[in-house]
């Protein structure tokens, strides 16, 4: 891996140099394949999503604004290389291959297929990953201390039982809880564990309603109208990929969504306590930048946020017919059917 000086030193360096280039060659660019074809003088960190849906988006524009911010400029002082994989897994080990066999100095890996498909190419080349909620069950690190070998990165993780309590507050008169997730998603299996944990110490009753596939999501939901007094669904890609499917059955039956990421309630849901998205983003901008700097990734403990928030799409309250007592709306960010959120 090339190792970088300070940021400002790098960023100095590195442009004088391009401009020396251009004015010795009179052009400054490559051929037609853009970022495929990196310069070989710049560091080049490849970063690869499982797919394109609002969450992962977020952390993808984080991490290249904090990059930038700190003089990892694309193009100028660092060669960024961004693959969705559009979630399709054979997509994605095309990526990782290709970023493997050019010897790319960085991989940032979003969301957990997109990590254990970078691992399984290399156990050289540093892998950051953003967007796992349990590396150690994702077999991606040895603990969340002392990752060990060449990957390390951020953790999603929220708490099943906090998003509960929130839930019994704006709906107090809940007894049944469906679990909407994908039966793949080794993040989503251990989150719902948690919330029979919390189900069976309120007294209330979990009914399951396992995917194997986004198709099978309005499906699922229908299943539940009927059955249940509000849903709940993990962190869970596919969930999350097809969130106007299941929001259009709930919200039509007047039933809280309860979900885990602040980007979920932006696509619909109605409430959560959880974390920012861009500061997921930013945090493993920053480990990456230790990482380009010469810090060993197996050494870097797995960071997570411990900064929570609520969050209420106040559009979706209204549809369901739930008022939301003033205290917690004081503390919420609010987020309405044009996305926008505000305090």
């Amino acid at each position: 891996m090339k190792k970088m000086t300070t940021k400002r030193q790098l960023a100095m360096f590195l442009a004088l140099m391009m401009t020396l280039l251009m004015a010795f060659t009179g052009c400054g660019g490559g051929d037609d394949d853009g970022a495929e074809d990196t310069d070989g003088d710049l560091p080049t960190i490849g970063i690869v999503s499982i797919s394109d849906h609002t969450s992962l988006v977020m952390i993808r524009d984080a991490i290249e604004e904090q990059l930038a911010a700190d003089g990892y400029i694309d193009g100028e002082t660092v060669t960024i290389d961004y693959q969705s994989a559009q979630g399709q897994a054979s997509n994605l080990k095309t990526i990782c291959q290709k970023f493997t066999s050019k010897n790319y100095d960085m991989i940032i890996a979003i969301a957990t297929p997109s990590a254990q498909m970078a691992l399984g190419e290399t156990t050289e080349i540093p892998i950051v990953f953003s967007a796992v909620t349990d590396p150690v069950s994702a077999e991606l690190v040895d603990s969340m201390e002392q990752p060990g070998g060449n990957v390390t990165g951020t953790s999603d993780a929220v708490s099943a039982s906090q998003i509960m309590d929130l839930a019994r507050k704006l709906t107090p008169d809940i007894k049944t809880i469906g679990a909407v997730y994908c039966t793949s998603e080794i993040n989503s299996l251990s989150v719902i564990e948690d919330l029979k944990v919390y189900a069976a110490e309120h007294d209330l009753t979990v009914v399951e309603a396992p995917i194997t596939t986004g198709s099978e999501l309005k499906d699922a939901a229908t299943s539940l109208v009927g059955k249940v007094d509000a849903v709940f669904s993990p962190i869970d890609n596919e969930v999350a990929n097809s969130m106007p499917a299941i929001t259009q059955v709930l919200d039509a039956a007047q039933i809280p969504f309860y979900v885990s990421a602040d980007s979920m309630v932006m696509d619909g849901g109605f409430a959560t306590y959880g974390i920012n998205y861009v500061a997921l983003g930013t945090e493993t901008a920053l480990m990456a930048e230790d990482i380009l700097e010469g810090t060993d990734p197996g050494t870097m403990p797995v960071r997570t946020i411990d900064d929570l928030q609520i969050y209420i799409n106040t559009d979706v309250a209204e549809r369901i017919g739930v008022e939301i007592p003033q205290d917690i709306l004081d503390q919420a960010t609010v987020f309405t059917d044009d996305n926008s959120g505000n305090n």
